[in-house]
This record gives structure tokens, C-alpha cells and sequence, in this order.
């Protein structure tokens, strides 16, 4: 008899059997058991939703003008001028990039170079000068720089930290021991460096590239002040003459494309090889090579580097200021365009964080097929210029919205879409250190999933939210072109205000603004030279 029960209540337990105490499952309860983390899924795929506006923006618009007017504006003599100049521009201040940051990692890590800490430091610092005030700092130098090859000489002053920090973080962390067996078969230190070293440095060397020729092709400041015709000045021009034309559009399109090409063509050389070290134990650290009668140029350059990048655009505000007197310092105006931009930064700063954490949390908690796409859309918003993700939220809110036409809140979505990649990095690194355990164990203390993340994994990765919300304000402090096309009268930021008198050659009562902005992106590049150094475990 009991063996007989038992088996009645194998049967009832059985998943096909549609016995008396068998309950249809709700719609809603079979998605929450297909899709784990529903709600975080569906807050993240909101996001996901509106970060896709610009690229379905250009979409509409394609097939809202139709294919005569897109062949009328797109394939004319204007649209090939500026493409021949962003390909040179590209094709000239990458490599230049790249053979500068290389020399200047391998000299400060693989090297007996004298203060090799500071030249590291020195390295990295023309981050916290934006690159229109390079700019505005060479033209005050040389009023005469104007063309294709001022813009490549300043474009790599200002841009070539972004490949020195992923090439020298690489450094630190490659295996001497390759080098070893490399050099115990014969080769020399140069066949030894371009067959060993310089391919195991070739994923950094690609992201880094990746970084420069995005910022190249959204630049704007910095090109209208050497006259150097880009798609992004050409863009602001077409808007300020007509906000909302066809032209204008169209360049965005031609944009975007040059960015979908960049991405694939890094995502080409990139590769598929392995980079990490397999092996029992840790690798030892490099020994570094000495110098000799080398450390004199090498001090040289990286002297006469810190002078370019550096002495100049601090000296041309040092210069300025003091010409300008204490009269230069209006406390209402600076005064207000420093709240403002404080205001903004954090506001965007927060907005972004919030909107980034549920995908951050996915990416790490829940990964899957959907979540990368989800996260794909969250990153690919970031590689668009600001001036395109402007023109598509002017166009949306003339046509569909036009109340919410240049209003505060429609700024702050755009720095919400621009900056949103920046506020995963730093959210989802601090998550993936907060042990899940912990969450387990709360929620078998009673708390449910949402509280336990809020309790307890969102208080541990407090530190790295609060690092996102500096990094994305930061880069709305220094942001220039969204904030010229979107904010609302009487909204001034140090950006704007700085780029308003130094477009009325009041280069005097300019150097307050660039001062200021140089000040709030210090802590910005404090901040990426400790990751880099907490990258390779120092």
C-alpha cells in the first residue's frame, strides 16, 4: 500500500501529468521562469531602447527625404572634400599616436630612464587640458596655424594618452619569459621587440587607436579654431544656419557610417588571439634594459613632449590671466557658468549611473546572449559624436515633442547617451567584486532579490558608482558641442562660455573659463592613471 502511494505521488509530481492539484501557470509566472531577472531585464532594455535613437534617427530620416534628395546631398563635391580630410586626419594622427606612445611606455617601463614615475605622470596629464583649449593654446602661440597639418600636430598632442595608457598598462603586464626563449633563439632587441613584444601589445594598440579615431571624427572645438573643415564642424554650421535641414542630417549619416567602419575595421585588425599568460605561478618583472648613452635623448623627448603638451597651453593661461588682471575674474559670469556646469555634471552624472546599473549588473550577475546585446547597445552609443546625438534629439523634439525643445531635460538625456559607456566601465568592475554569496545569504534571511541587491551589493560597489558619476561628469564638464545645440537659453557652462568669447577673439576673457576647466578634469586623470596602475596590479 505504501509503495502504491508513493508511486501516485511520483505520478502527480510528474511534469506531463494533469491530475487534480495540476494549477495552469500564468502567463507572466512562464516569462519570469524563461527570463530570470525579469524587471532588471526590462529596465535595462529601456535603456537599451533609447540609445538607439540616433542610429534609428538616421534611419528615419534617410527614408523620410528619400533616395534623390540622400543622392543630391550626399553625393556631392562638399561631402568628398570632407571625407578626404577626415581620411588623411585619421590616416596620419593614429599611426603618429601610436609610434609616439609606444616609444614613450616602452622608455618609462622597460627602461633604467632617470624619474621614471614622473614621465609616466607627464604622460598621461594632457588629458586634463580638453582639446580645444590645445587649441586656443597653439593659436594664441602661432596665430598663423591653420590646415590638415596643425590639426594632425595638435590632434596627437592631445590624444596620443589614450593609446599611452592601455600600451603602457600592457607593458607591466606581458611575461618576460617569452622574451627570454625569443632572445635564447637568436634574435636581436630590435627583431626581438617587432616579433615579440610589439604583437602581444597589438590588442592595446587597437583599442587605444579606437579611442583617438572616434574623438577625431566628434572633435569640433579644436578644428573651427585652426579653420580645418570636418563632418562635425560641418554639421554645427549647417544647424546654426538652419536647425533643422536636410544637409545637416545627411553629414550626421555619412558620420555615423565612419564610425561603423572604425568600429568594424578595429574589430578586424583586433583579431582573435589569446593574450594571457598560461602557466603555473606568477611572471616575474621585466628586467629593464639600460639606456647608456641613450638616456640623453630619451630625457630630451620626454622633456621636450612635457613643454608641447603641457608648457604651452599652461603658459598661454598663465599669460592671459595675467594681462587680463584681476578684472578678468567677473565673479556673476564665471560664477554662474561654474554652478551651471557643476549643476549639469552632476545631475548627468547621477542620471547616467542610475540608468547604467541595471545592465551593469546584468552583465555580471546574469550574462547571457540577450544581456550582450543589451550591453552592445549600451556601449555603441558611446562611440557616436556628441554633434550627431544632439542632431537627432533636435530633430525628435521639433517634430514629435516641441515642448521638450532645447529644455534642461532633453541636455541631460543626450549626456545621459554620450557618457553611458563611461558609467559601466566603473559599475560594472566594482559589482564583479562584491562576492553574489553575500546576496544568497540575505536573501535567505528573508530579504527579497531587490532588497538584497540595494542592501548589499549596490553598498559595496558604492565606490565604483561614485567614480562613474566623477568620470561622467567630468566629461560633461569638458563637453562642447550637444551642450552648444541643446541648451536652453540662459544655460551657460564653462564650455560654452569659453567658446563664445574665444569665437569673438577675446582670447583675455577666455583663459578664466579654460582655467576652470582645467582644474575639474584634473581629478579625471588622477582617476584613469590609478586604474591603469591597479589594471596591472600596482
Amino acid at each position: 500500500m505504501k509503495a502504491a502511494a508513493l508511486l501516485q505521488d511520483n505520478r502527480l509530481l510528474a511534469p506531463g501529468h494533469e491530475g487534480p492539484i495540476a494549477r495552469p501557470v500564468a502567463g507572466i509566472d512562464r516569462l519570469r521562469a524563461r527570463l530570470p531577472h525579469l524587471s532588471v531585464i526590462l529596465f535595462a532594455s529601456v535603456v537599451a531602447l533609447f540609445s538607439l535613437v540616433p542610429l534609428g534617427f538616421i534611419g528615419w530620416i534617410t527614408f523620410d527625404v528619400g533616395w534623390q534628395t540622400v543622392k543630391d546631398l550626399v553625393f556631392r563635391a562638399r561631402v568628398g572634400e570632407l571625407l578626404v580630410n577626415t581620411v588623411l586626419l585619421e590616416a596620419f594622427t593614429i599611426p603618429l599616436s601610436i609610434v609616439l606612445a609606444v616609444t614613450l611606455a616602452w622608455l618609462v617601463e622597460r627602461t633604467n630612464i632617470p624619474f621614471a614615475r614622473l614621465w609616466s605622470w607627464l604622460a598621461v596629464a594632457p588629458l586634463a587640458v580638453p582639446a580645444f583649449v590645445h587649441s586656443y593654446a597653439w593659436i594664441s602661440l602661432v596665430p598663423g596655424m591653420r590646415g590638415l597639418q596643425s590639426g594632425i600636430f595638435v590632434s596627437v598632442l592631445a590624444y596620443f594618452p589614450f593609446l599611452y595608457l592601455p600600451v603602457a598598462a600592457a607593458l607591466r603586464r606581458l611575461d618576460p619569459a617569452i622574451e627570454d626563449a625569443a632572445a635564447s633563439l637568436g634574435l636581436g632587441p630590435w627583431r626581438l621587440f617587432f616579433r615579440t613584444i610589439l604583437p602581444q601589445l597589438r590588442f592595446s594598440i587597437c583599442g587605444g587607436s579606437l579611442l583617438i579615431g572616434l574623438h577625431l571624427l566628434s572633435e569640433y572645438g579644436l578644428y573651427v579654431m585652426i579653420r580645418f573643415d570636418t563632418f562635425a564642424t560641418a554639421i554645427v554650421d549647417q544647424f546654426q544656419s538652419a536647425y533643422n535641414s536636410p544637409a545637416a542630417n545627411m553629414l550626421g549619416g555619412v558620420l555615423v557610417c565612419c564610425c561603423l567602419f572604425l568600429l568594424g575595421l578595429e574589430i578586424l585588425l583586433r583579431g582573435n588571439e589569446r593574450y594571457a599568460r598560461v602557466g603555473s605561478g606568477s611572471a616575474r618583472p621585466a628586467d629593464r634594459r639600460r639606456l647608456g648613452w641613450f638616456v640623453v635623448p630619451a630625457i630630451v623627448l620626454q622633456v621636450g613632449l612635457a613643454a608641447l603638451t603641457l608648457g604651452v597651453p599652461f603658459a598661454t593661461l598663465v599669460r592671459w590671466l595675467y594681462l587680463g588682471g584681476l578684472e578678468v575674474w567677473h565673479v556673476d559670469t564665471v560664477g554662474n557658468a561654474f554652478a551651471q556646469t557643476i549643476v549639469l555634471a552632476i545631475a548627468g552624472g547621477v542620471l547616467a549611473t542610475i540608468a547604467a546599473a541595471p545592465m551593469a549588473w546584468l552583465s555580471v550577475r546574469a550574462p547571457g546572449r540577450l544581456q550582450r546585446l543589451l550591453e552592445a547597445c549600451h556601449y555603441y552609443v558611446g562611440s557616436l559624436p556628441g554633434v550627431v546625438v544632439a542632431l537627432a534629439l533636435v530633430t525628435i523634439t521639433v517634430r514629435l515633442v516641441l515642448p521638450l525643445y532645447q529644455t534642461f531635460a532633453t541636455l541631460i538625456v543626450a549626456y545621459i547617451l554620450l557618457f553611458l559607456p563611461r558609467a559601466m566601465v566603473g559599475l560594472r568592475a566594482s559589482i564583479a567584486q562584491a562576492p553574489v554569496e553575500l546576496e544568497r545569504a540575505a536573501m535567505g534571511l528573508g530579504r527579497t532579490p531587490a532588497q538584497a541587491v540595494r542592501q548589499i551589493t549596490m553598498r559595496l560597489a558604492a565606490p565604483g558608482a561614485a567614480a562613474s558619476v566623477a568620470l561622467v561628469g567630468l566629461g560633461i564638464t569638458n563637453e562642447l558641442t550637444a551642450t552648444l545645440m541643446l541648451a536652453p537659453n540662459g544655460v551657460e557652462t564653462l564650455a560654452t562660455k569659453f567658446w563664445s568669447l574665444t569665437s569673438e577673439i577675446d582670447y583675455v576673457a577666455a583663459a578664466p573659463y579654460a582655467f576652470m576647466m582645467v582644474v575639474l578634469s584634473l581629478p579625471l586623470t588622477l582617476l584613469l592613471y590609478a586604474q591603469s596602475k591597479r589594471t596591472a596590479g600596482q
